[in-house]
């Protein structure tokens, strides 16, 4: 079984998930094949390879004409469920834009079918949420886990005017997760980032014990002084650690021991450890 683990040290926004899994092994060209499929005219994918904090990670940049009009929900599934995407992927894209409908019709009082993807609906994070579900089908992910959430802090900026961070869409998705606010005063977490996060995904609160297979890095917009603006995506096999053999109950058990004599000597090698260590419209750039 492979599983991927999310660390949102610095929050998740669908670009910069997509610049993960690409960092990680995902190809950049079969991605955009597999967009190409949603027949979105003009909808390309580029990526720079840029530094956050000294750490080399991708960026992924989505380049589409204009957008005039706003999508509802019935749009962007009909958009899904006529491409050329495999079944699997098609059922968890349209899952991410359900809870994200959901959440947004929450906060705004109306049912989801009224929705109007204004920010979350445009181009780039259909892009995002799609090719995100699509990296983790392509790379035989089977488990997704994702750490403790850093939403950030302050005001966003989005149609609506100034909100709170996080976004009240973003923290309406992310209940009865672990989340905190570290580093800069500025969104880290967008509401796509938290819809991906918590539909695909499992929150662990720790880093699990995986044999590491590859590390990808994903980097946000903002090159934020002194704070590593990135999303970090491991790759592994989940691995034993400390494992022991089964010992009986001693209340329900009792063996012997005769006395033996040992007829060679041996050495014990000395025990010792290795401590081992989005999608808004606003003002500042995630």
């Amino acid at each position: 079984m492979t599983t991927a683990y999310i660390d949102a040290f610095s929050g998740i926004s669908g670009d910069m998930l997509l610049g993960a899994l690409v960092d990680a092994g995902l190809s950049l060209e079969e991605l955009q094949a597999a967009l190409d499929t949603l027949g979105v005219e003009g909808l390309r994918l580029s990526s720079t390879v840029e530094r956050r904090s000294g750490i080399g990670a991708t960026r992924i940049m989505v380049d589409y004409p204009p957008q005039y009009e706003h999508r509802h929900l019935k749009h962007i599934v009909s958009l899904i469920e006529a491409s050329g995407l495999p079944e699997v992927v098609k059922g968890r894209a349209v899952d991410v834009f359900l809870r994200l409908a959901e959440a947004e019709a929450q906060i705004h009082r109306i049912d989801p079918q009224r929705v109007h993807f204004h920010e979350v609906g445009a181009a780039d994070a259909i892009a995002d949420v799609v090719g995100a579900v699509f990296g983790f089908h392509h790379l035989g992910i089977d488990e997704i886990l994702v750490g403790p959430v850093n939403v950030g802090a302050g005001l966003v900026r989005c149609e609506h005017g100034l909100l709170p961070v996080p976004a009240p869409a973003a923290l309406a998705l992310l209940v009865g997760w672990t989340c905190r606010s570290a580093g800069p005063k500025r969104e880290l977490t967008t509401p796509t980032g938290a819809a991906l996060a918590t539909t695909l995904g499992r929150q662990v609160e720790a880093f699990p014990a995986l044999r590491v297979r590859s590390v990808g890095y994903g980097a946000g917009g903002a090159d934020t002084p002194e704070w590593p603006n990135l999303l970090r995506v491991i790759l592994g096999e989940p691995a034993a650690i400390g494992a022991q053999e089964a010992r009986p109950d001693p209340v329900s058990t009792t063996h012997q021991i005769e006395p033996h004599e040992h007829p060679h000597e041996h050495e014990h090698e000395e025990d010792h450890s290795h401590p081992h260590t989005h999608q808004h419209t606003q003002a500042a750039e995630i």
